[in-house]
C-alpha cells in the first residue's frame, strides 16, 4: 500500500491586479477611518473592517484596549463582534490597518478568512506569514498613511504599544 504524501500549499506574497489593488485599497479606507477614531479617542491606531464576497462592509471597528481597559479588544475583533453571527466566513475579506497580531491571526484562521488585506506589514510583522502558510490569502498594500500614524503613535507610546503586542 502506497503512503500518501500531503503536499503543503503554501501562499506566497501575491502582488494584486490594478484593478484589485484599487478594491482592496477603497475597502483600506474603512479601517483607515477606523484607526483615526481610535487614536482621536485617546487609543492606538488600529483599524479594521469586514468585507462579505461581493464587498459590502458588514462590520467595522477599532483597537479600543486603552479606551475599554479590555485586552481583547483589538481592531479585527471589534469588527468581527460588530459584523455579528455570520453562517461561513470563508468568502469574507478582513481588511485591517496592520498585519494581525497571533491573537487576531487565530480568529482569522479559526473562521477560515478567505483573505486578509493588510494596510502595513513593517511596523509590525503579526501573524500574515502563518496565515499564508495555512492557505489565507493575505494583501500587503504596503500604505505609507498606515505606516506613518502607527510608526508615531509609537513613538510617543512605547510602553502602550509594547503592552499591546505582549512585550514586556
Amino acid at each position: 500500500m502506497k503512503k500518501k504524501r500531503r503536499l503543503s500549499v503554501r501562499k506566497q506574497a501575491l502582488t494584486p491586479s490594478r484593478s484589485d489593488r484599487e478594491k482592496y485599497s477603497l475597502m483600506l479606507k474603512t479601517a483607515i477611518e477606523e484607526a483615526r477614531l481610535g487614536l482621536a479617542q485617546g487609543g492606538i491606531p488600529i483599524g479594521a473592517a469586514l468585507f462579505d464576497g461581493q464587498g459590502r462592509c458588514i462590520g467595522r471597528g477599532h483597537n479600543r484596549r486603552v479606551q475599554d481597559g479590555d485586552p481583547s479588544a483589538h481592531g479585527e475583533t471589534d469588527a468581527f463582534r460588530k459584523a455579528g453571527r455570520q453562517r461561513s466566513y470563508r468568502d469574507m475579506i478582513m481588511v485591517t490597518t496592520l498585519s494581525p497580531c497571533w491573537y487576531c491571526s487565530g480568529l482569522i484562521r479559526q473562521f477560515r478568512f478567505k483573505t486578509v488585506v493588510v494596510g502595513e506589514a513593517a511596523n509590525f510583522r503579526g501573524g500574515i506569514d502563518w496565515l499564508r502558510k495555512n492557505g489565507i490569502e493575505v494583501i500587503d498594500l504596503r500604505s505609507q498613511e498606515c505606516f506613518q500614524m502607527l510608526e508615531g503613535y509609537i513613538a510617543d507610546n512605547p510602553a502602550i504599544w509594547s503592552e499591546d503586542i505582549g512585550e514586556e
